[in-house]
């Protein structure tokens, strides 16, 4: 594929560079990453954080976020851009270096061919996104862990983790998203996700307000799966029927009550007992 499709990175109408709307925006969404970032206590006195890449609107928001964070933060910590270059036929190879760049930011391209490793082992017209995933994590893993990084920060925002709650409960039988913070499957590194308490609608009108150079992802003609893309798709029906209902979600995932749940490893139930009973 040598052409690279082109997104539409106009301003949201009354969204322009200035504006008020546009300042209430930045200002939102860069006090709702600062306030997930305490109240999971992601980033400690000099921490090195590495900073992962895609070239997609959530991490180009992340990325600017941490940037401005950096500056007024009450803690200092160093940031690197991290990009892996999966060697995807028609990848703009120039985009990301020539962005960091002009950016002055610390950065790295890791060039690994996971390419061809997956469209070996997958079969035509079969998503690549699971495999391809876990081979690109598995070698920023290990990528952090050699350059000393003490956090791992990723781009996944609020609709991302809702999602994820949905198809474990519709796939998996089981209640289980993507945490704020959590220790890698290696054991080796802490992964941070500032922008949990951001809304994916309001950083794509941050993306196009700040005409970041996205890259898609969908160069290799793999789309994302079908059930995600149903999660989704479900979640936008809810919130057009009742506005708002995707952040209660969210907001239920962190006041959650074991003992009006059904999980016995969370609560004892078979040792509940009245007052009576005790004595």
């Amino acid at each position: 594929m040598s052409d690279i499709p082109v997104l539409d990175t106009r301003a949201p109408a009354g969204l322009t560079p200035g504006s008020n709307a546009a300042e209430k925006l930045t200002k939102r969404l860069r006090r709702q990453a600062g306030q997930a970032i305490v109240d999971y206590g992601m980033i400690r006195e000099g921490e090195r954080i590495m900073v992962c890449l895609s070239g997609g609107k959530d991490s180009y928001t992340l990325l600017d976020t941490l940037l401005y964070l950096q500056q007024v933060a009450p803690v200092s910590f160093t940031l690197r851009a991290v990009n892996l270059d999966q060697k995807q036929p028609g990848f703009p190879e120039h985009i990301l270096p020539n962005y960091l760049s002009e950016l002055g930011v610390d950065y790295e391209i890791i060039e690994r061919d996971t390419y061809s490793v997956v469209t070996e082992k997958i079969e035509p017209g079969a998503t690549m996104c699971g495999l391809c995933s876990r081979l690109r994590r598995g070698i920023l893993y290990r990528y952090a862990r050699e350059n000393g990084f003490t956090r791992i920060a990723l781009g996944h925002h609020r609709d991302d983790i809702v999602e994820t709650m949905f198809l474990n409960m519709f796939h998996g039988a089981r209640m289980a998203a993507m945490p704020p913070k959590l220790k890698s499957d290696d054991g080796d590194n802490v992964v941070i996700r500032p922008l949990a308490y951001c809304a994916e609608a309001e950083i794509e009108k941050y993306a196009r307000l700040k005409q970041f150079p996205i890259i898609p992802c969908n160069l290799c003609g793999s789309q994302e799966n079908l059930a995600r893309q149903n999660v989704k798709a479900m979640l936008a029906d809810w919130e057009r029927i009742d506005p708002g209902r995707s952040e209660r979600i969210f907001r239920s995932m962190t006041r959650i009550a074991p003992s009006q749940m059904a999980d016995n490893d969370l609560f004892d139930f078979a040792g509940l007992e009245t007052d009576a009973d005790r004595g």
